[in-house]
């Protein structure tokens, strides 16, 4: 089990470093676009076909990939994957993208990498996850920390921070679902689900606002984009499943904040944005995500003792 646990946590800082590339690459392709939901929905496609070649060859390879693809038993499951790919893989890409077309990336970082609390509460009331104090310590380091990047707390939330929050608050309750899918669900059969039915509700939504045309009407630059940041997606979802198949949720969600830093250093590199002002909140987020690291790998043996 530690051996798995170990692996997920690897998995999950591996998700950290694409989630920090992406946000920083999406806040830039979404304004190449004049409608940020079009732009999502062409995202996602490309990322459903992507994980879906990646399921065929994992069915081929019958596993040695990590999980071989599986069918959900039962109503119950089926319905929880079609709540993953609705909510997680179509609601909350709108909600998060309008926002994001109108905030900063360090902002839409910011608000995003609050998932943790929300999934730290969740996680304990419905997975009945065990946090040790140090979960606590190291989930307040991170709120802390990102609260400093960000210049302190904002005085007052507009349009694009309330979507991108509640954006944050259904990717929350998706994990949870997630989690207990995955118990009986591969993640790479989770992974296809939820982005092809999610590209289906967002299709779906595009054709109800009559914006389904703006699909065909992409330019050369704008497919670029589309297929970059389409990549990327689908290798977060590929490593954020299998992450969370191996470890507890709230590991992994707090690993996941690892790409705050990510984000700013490739600001500072590439767009010149100051970071040396916020270099001691960035080592204060490392330090916590150590921590978290730490305890996800710990034996169980180990953890019992610290609870006596």
């Amino acid at each position: 089990m530690t051996t798995t646990r170990r692996l997920g946590i690897l998995l999950a800082l591996g998700t950290a470093m694409v989630s920090g590339v992406s946000v920083w690459v999406n806040a830039s392709g979404v304004r190449e676009f004049t409608d940020a939901t079009a732009y999502t929905t062409a995202k996602n496609l490309v990322a459903a076909v992507v994980l879906a070649v990646a399921l065929g060859v994992v069915g081929v390879a019958r596993g040695r990939l990590g999980a071989a693809p599986t069918l959900p038993h039962g109503p119950g499951a089926w319905l929880g994957l079609l709540a993953v790919g609705v909510l997680g893989g179509g609601v909350a890409f709108v909600l998060f993208f309008e926002g994001l077309a109108r905030a900063t990336s360090t902002q839409a970082a910011l608000l995003h990498k609050t998932l943790v609390l929300w999934v730290a509460l969740l996680a304990v009331a419905l997975l009945r996850e065990r946090l040790q104090w140090g979960h606590w310590v190291a989930i307040g380091a991170l709120l802390v920390a990102q609260v400093g990047i960000a210049g302190g707390v904002p005085g007052s939330l507009g349009r694009p921070e309330l979507l991108i929050l509640g954006a944050t608050a259904l990717w929350s309750l998706e994990v949870v679902i997630a989690k207990r899918l995955l118990a009986s669900v591969s993640s790479w059969t989770l992974g296809v689900a939820r982005m092809t039915i999610g590209s289906i509700a967002l299709l779906s939504w595009l054709a109800v606002r009559g914006r389904l045309d703006l699909l065909g009407s992409l330019t050369g630059e704008q497919v670029g984009w589309v297929l970059l940041t389409g990549l990327l997606l689908a290798a977060y979802v590929a490593t954020w499943f299998a992450a969370l198949a191996r470890a507890q949720a709230v590991d992994v969600t707090a690993v996941l904040v690892l790409a705050v830093p990510v984000t700013a250093v490739l600001q500072a590199v590439v767009d010149g944005a100051a970071l040396a002002p916020q270099a001691g909140w960035q080592l204060l987020l490392v330090g916590a995500v150590g921590l978290v690291c730490w305890l996800g790998v710990r034996p169980r043996a180990e953890l019992a003792r610290a609870d006596a």
